[in-house]
């Protein structure tokens, strides 16, 4: 394992200690939850100018985001149990699901046909979670409770592993992903010793990009569950991250400490920046 040679820093700042759920656009805008005051979604053009993009019905908090090649944001709401569609165009905000039996939605992941999984912590009650699929439709299923804090979420970039770490457990889970969106073959893919696991991306060679709390660091791991470097940050707890710029390298990290996003380079396109350039 080594210390990456990038070096971060920071792209803006002004968000709240709920920030989280970066995602970018085709035009290389960043877009993140809780800009100014929670409940709203900030809107970052690449060179750091920000904005309220939009304000979120009454009661509503958001936490992870999706962006699909349609223009559609996928934002989950964890204080009303939404998975929130927005049209990047018209500001559109409509429910795409509602599941009541759902604790706190946290992050998104998404497949290359637009189906969504949802990860969802009970952070009240024993630190437990659950794992949820939402299809196209809208159609939510349970694929699976009684697991540890579920937190970061992601897809392999050949669609075929569903990545899922526990927060408080310090653990991240790899499942065999089929055509049909089923999930068998669960299994460790790796655990840490100490210092807590937030959100997680894949870039487009497999390896999975995991954001470490109090320990202001990004860990690089290889599909097999090899910790391959550490990338340092200059805030502390890194909430969320993502991939996007103009070749899908420049990484972009949520910093609750600061309420800032922090960026970096990566060494090859992240797998969310390459989706944007496919069609459902």
């Amino acid at each position: 394992m080594r210390f990456e040679l990038f070096k971060s820093k920071i792209l803006t700042d002004g968000f709240t200690r709920l920030i989280e759920g970066p995602s970018c656009d085709k035009n290389g805008n960043i877009y993140a939850v809780n800009f100014q005051r929670d409940g709203t979604v900030g809107k970052v053009t690449p060179n750091g100018k920000s904005s309220v993009f939009i304000e979120l019905p009454t009661g509503s908090t958001g936490c992870g985001t999706r962006i699909d090649p349609n223009g559609t944001m996928y934002i989950a709401d964890f204080k009303k149990h939404n998975i929130f569609a927005v049209n990047l165009e018209t500001k559109e905000i409509r429910v795409h699901a509602n599941e009541p039996a759902m604790n706190q939605p946290n992050d998104l992941a998404i497949t290359e046909q637009g189906v969504l999984f949802a990860s969802d912590p009970n952070w009240l009650h024993q630190n437990k979670g659950q794992l949820w699929r939402i299809n196209t439709n809208g159609n939510t299923h349970l694929l699976e409770r009684n697991m540890g804090t579920t937190n970061g979420i992601e897809v392999s970039p050949d669609g075929k592993k569903l990545y899922v770490n526990e927060s408080s457990q310090r653990r991240i889970w790899v499942y065999d992903l089929s055509s049909t969106n089923e999930l068998s073959n669960k299994r460790l893919l790796v655990e840490f010793r100490d210092f807590g696991l937030d959100g997680m991306r894949c870039d487009v060679a497999g390896n999975l990009f995991v954001t470490r709390p109090e320990k202001g660091m990004v860990a690089k791991i290889s599909p097999d569950g090899l910790l391959l470097s550490e990338i340092s940050l200059i805030g502390k707890n890194c909430t969320n991250l993502t991939f996007g710029g103009p070749d899908g390298r420049t990484c972009y990290v949520t910093m609750s400490d600061t309420g800032s996003i922090e960026m970096f380079q990566s060494d090859v396109p992240g797998r969310c920046w390459s989706l944007l350039h496919r069609s459902f």
